[in-house]
């Protein structure tokens, strides 16, 4: 009997792949409806940036914390699975995404249990029900701004990076890596924001705008070359799991296309 497709280790490295790719991505979306302050969580004095005539302290949602690995996850992929392996993986993701915030706003629509809606006040939350609903239900605008961009920004990624790939060779895998990244980003950083803040209810200024716009951006990039040592890290270790000879297959065939 010959072996079974899960048999081969480059079959179960991308399933290992996608997996972690699409659990960060959707945790990213669900997680993201919490802004945090960054100077006070490192414990230094607010940093009052200025851009565009805006000023205050550094605040970021905290799916950017797992923005960056999703970055690096996009990029491993399109090494060794091309063009094909990023697209059908970042369908999935927005697929699940959709999937689990239309479970999210079916359990918001649930009827509470009397005694659930009071049973953490002690807790200094009155109604456990307003909070759920507050934190689960993120408004349409802002989920489909998200997809929105995030489905754009890894079909740019995937172009960017193959360009680069061809004017480089296979030198300089840190270069593709951050030059796609850098071009994905500045777009997907400016698209979410237009479409739930802009064009969506709360219709910000073109000045907030593009200061929140230009921080997420600067933040985004500077994890993504922060976390550079980490893309060298996978790729040793796919090397080691697949050897030498199938990651160079591999890789040959998704430079191809």
């Amino acid at each position: 009997m010959s072996a079974g497709p899960l048999h081969d280790r480059s079959t179960r490295l991308f399933i290992a792949m996608a997996a972690f790719f699409c659990v960060n991505a959707v945790l990213a979306e669900f997680i993201g409806v919490k802004i945090f302050a960054l100077e006070d969580t490192l414990g230094i004095a607010p940093l009052q940036w200025n851009l565009f005539g805006q000023s205050g302290s550094l605040n970021f949602t905290a799916g950017t914390l797992l923005w960056p690995i999703v970055f690096i996850m996009t990029d491993t992929v399109n090494e060794y699975y091309g063009r094909q392996g990023v697209r059908f993986i970042s369908w999935l993701a927005a697929g699940l995404i959709v999937y689990g915030f239309a479970f999210a706003f079916i359990a918001i629509h649930l009827a509470p249990a009397t005694w659930w809606v009071t049973v953490v006040k002690d807790q200094g939350v009155p109604d456990y029900q307003a909070a759920f609903a507050a934190v689960f239900g993120q408004g349409l605008w802002t989920i489909w701004g998200s997809l929105i961009a995030f489905m754009l920004g890894q079909l740019i990624d995937v172009s960017v990076f193959h360009r680069i790939r061809r004017a480089t060779g296979e030198r300089h895998a840190w270069l593709r890596a951050t030059g796609s990244t850098a071009v994905s980003q500045l777009i997907d950083s400016f698209v979410v924001l237009y479409i739930a803040f802009v064009i969506g209810p709360q219709h910000w200024p073109t000045s907030l705008f593009l200061a929140v716009g230009t921080l997420n951006y600067l933040y985004k990039m500077g994890a993504a070359i922060a976390l550079i040592p980490l893309l060298y890290i996978a790729r040793a270790g796919i090397h080691r799991y697949l050897g030498h000879d199938r990651a160079h297959e591999l890789r040959e065939l998704a430079a191809a296309g």
